[in-house]
């Protein structure tokens, strides 16, 4: 059987966005269907018009460009009326109809305070499911990234999605919520989004040629300094602009300069290779921003957060691309332009901006405009 829909978790409340992802994404790959969105459950779903097209969908659609969505599954129809008697035996059945075989199983929920108790079925479940997946036929005796994972997710006792997703089109991680440390004392919980944003954006070996000791960053709307004590834990000079005070432990590192100054009207000297910015302030201003620094060449890459209204989120983020992409359109370099609703995010999204130039010698791999 074809998987019959797309499946995204997402941070509660942002069902609408997620769908209207997915339903941009499948429109543009000529598929129709209806979206499902159930307020505040922490996940949203697309079903295709035509049966059939469940598998040109699982071939066609990409997690990476996604915005709002925390894990991409394809999926078959809920199965609802599960009691604990026959729970195993129809999640494996549901299971060997999607595909022959998988390289791990993963027993999931959504991410909302009313999932939080089916946390321990999926425990209690886990066992069970192995054992008897392993004795079916159904998993590998070792994981490979060349088969898909199973998984299981509980939305109410009796009622689960059983689907797959693809190593290479999905979150690594489980519920799709990164598990990362925060080095470092942390003056204000900020610091994670950035930690976070540098492990959706780039992998290690991005992460390690373009954060190097000794290269300059600006951080505007610095205070209490959450973003500058990460950078400067990686040893960049950052300068951090804002007029309200920084906490001890961001100063102490001694690679942080403190400017009292507007983080609007602020530039600096010499072009420097990153620009933060967590401001609260109009998104739409805030891309207007960025977009200036990256056009006039005053940073070659920029992490910054655009906090949405209550209202409208996804038309506004697609505004703020649009301010973006005229800023850099008349440049003579590439860019990518990326945006993730972050674990750690509440109400923002984070963007990445990366400026490449043609000519000359490039401080990263070429990127291509979208």
């Amino acid at each position: 059987m074809p998987p019959r829909y797309a499946l995204l978790y997402c941070r509660a409340g942002f069902e609408a966005e997620c769908a209207a992802e997915l339903a941009e994404q499948a429109a543009a790959r000529g598929i129709p269907g209806r979206v499902i969105v159930v307020p505040r459950s922490g996940y949203a779903a697309f079903e295709p018009t035509t049966p059939a097209d469940g598998t040109q969908l699982s071939r066609s659609l990409e997690f990476a460009p996604l915005v709002f969505a925390r894990q991409l599954v394809f999926a078959g129809p809920a199965l609802t009326g599960l009691t604990s008697g026959e729970r195993v035996a129809a999640l494996l059945a549901r299971a060997r109809e999607l595909a022959p075989r998988y390289g791990g199983i993963l027993l999931e929920t959504p991410d909302t305070d009313e999932a939080k108790e089916l946390l321990g079925l999926c425990e209690a479940l886990k066992e069970p499911l192995l054992k008897a997946a392993r004795d079916a036929g159904l998993l590998a005796a070792r994981p490979g990234k060349a088969l898909p994972r199973l998984h299981v997710f509980f939305v109410e006792a009796g009622t689960a999605w059983v689907g797959f997703s693809r190593a290479d089109n999905s979150s690594p991680w489980f519920m799709g919520i990164p598990r990362l440390r925060v080095p470092g004392p942390a003056p204000s919980r900020s610091g994670a989004k950035l930690v976070e944003a540098f492990s959706a954006f780039m992998d290690k070996n991005e992460l390690e040629s373009r954060l190097k000791p000794g290269m300059k960053a600006v951080d505007l709307g610095a205070a209490p300094g959450g973003w500058s004590l990460q950078l400067a834990q990686r040893g960049l000079l950052v300068t951090a602009v804002d007029n309200a005070s920084l906490h001890e432990s961001v100063l102490a590192t001694g690679l942080v300069e403190h400017l009292r100054e507007d983080g609007f009207r602020f530039r600096p000297h010499r072009p420097v290779d990153w620009l933060v910015c967590d401001m609260v302030e109009q998104p739409r201003r805030i891309a207007a921003l960025v977009g200036d620094w990256l056009a006039q060449g005053r940073a070659r890459e920029a992490i910054f957060n655009l906090k949405l209204p209550m209202k409208r989120r996804f038309e506004e983020l697609r505004a703020c691309e649009r301010i973006l992409e005229r800023a850099l359109a008349h440049t003579t370099d590439d860019f990518t332009l990326r945006f993730r609703h972050l674990y750690h995010d509440r109400e923002e999204v984070t963007g990445y901006l990366h400026r490449v130039a043609r000519r000359g010698i490039a401080a990263a791999p070429p990127a291509r405009r979208r």
